[in-house]
């Protein structure tokens, strides 16, 4: 792969120049870049990618928890907007920060291969599960869907609130500061950091974010060349699984900041399969649900997930979801 030098040659159509690639200058995110590009040039040997590196909200401002920056398009809005201004041809995002409702002018172009879509927990003692923290350990996490688990299967723990990079984490682990974080899985993965230490966290019980583990690759809809490479990286199941996935979080609002979960899954026989939850932030509310429907109907299970699991709750969840849907 170049970011610099165009390739002597390369696939018909692609003599205006190289396609470009918006995304965020993180160091996952550089890495999960780098994964899109590296898939495109395997389809289409020669081909020119450049990264256009953007500043998002969430970026920006650091010192503020993500939740309290509304959540929707934190980390995503500025990188869509400049495919939509045409400073890029495509943007690469983690599915999870994307926000479930469609950015007009925009499709959902590729979705690669689904990586790991478990959580994984990081501690100073090398736990092997959660039950393994003494009683009170201290937590790390800035997720909402995290807090509400933790505080439902340990309700003991101290949650801190955290943001920051991979690195700044582990360091906090490793300098005493908390007991253990909760990461996820993938973003350890394709950081070259899945040997530290990190423990699994039963995804039966641990329900990811929708899209956990997944790339979303968006491009303009009327952008018949980038769509037209695009179309080579879509891994039909794990598409299949994201569109369940995001259907069901649209159902609830659309907000990463609701504590809710959901994993979509292709099963032996033919079916997908989604289970999911739905809880108060302290986790007491917590609900969870398990459907099975036609793999040719994902957006239909992920609504009907959410509906089961809203007819569930109880009305401080109920009112969680109000909030989201605003």
């Amino acid at each position: 792969m170049t970011d610099a030098e165009p390739p002597q040659g390369g696939p018909a159509g692609f003599e205006a120049g190289p396609l470009r690639l918006a995304t965020r200058g993180s160091a996952l995110a550089l890495a999960q870049s780098r994964l899109v590009v590296e898939g495109l040039q395997a389809a289409w040997p020669g081909l020119w990618v450049e990264l256009v590196t953007v500043v998002t909200e969430g970026d920006r401002r650091r010192d503020v928890p993500a939740a309290s920056l509304g959540g929707k398009g934190i980390f995503t809005a500025a990188v869509q907007q400049a495919v939509l201004d045409g400073r890029a041809d495509l943007a690469v995002h983690s599915a999870k920060d994307l926000p479930a409702a469609q950015v007009p002018g925009l499709v959902l172009a590729a979705v690669p291969r689904r990586a790991d879509p478990r959580d994984v927990l990081v501690g100073r003692s090398r736990p092997t599960g959660l039950d393994d923290l003494g009683p009170g350990a201290r937590v790390g996490t800035g997720s909402p869907r995290r807090v509400a688990l933790l505080h439902w299967l340990r309700p003991d723990l101290e949650l801190v609130p955290i943001r920051g990079n991979v690195d700044s984490r582990f360091r906090r682990v490793h300098g005493g500061e908390l007991d253990a974080v909760v990461l996820a899985a993938a973003g350890l993965r394709r950081l070259g950091l899945a040997g530290e230490a990190a423990v699994p966290l039963d995804p039966e019980v641990f329900i990811p974010a929708p899209g956990q583990g997944t790339l979303a690759v968006e491009a303009r809809e009327d952008d018949t060349r980038a769509l037209g490479l695009l179309s080579a990286l879509t891994h039909r199941p794990s598409r299949v699984a994201l569109r369940a996935e995001r259907s069901f979080l649209r159902r609830l609002g659309g907000s990463c900041t609701l504590p809710a979960g959901a994993l979509a899954r292709p099963t032996d026989a033919g079916p997908l399969e989604i289970q999911g939850f739905l809880s108060s932030l302290d986790g007491k509310g917590l609900v969870r649900e398990r459907l099975r429907g036609p793999a040719d109907d994902p957006e239909g299970l992920g609504r009907a997930l959410a509906d089961r699991l809203l007819d569930a709750c109880g009305p401080e969840v109920r009112a969680l979801v109000e909030d989201s849907r605003r």
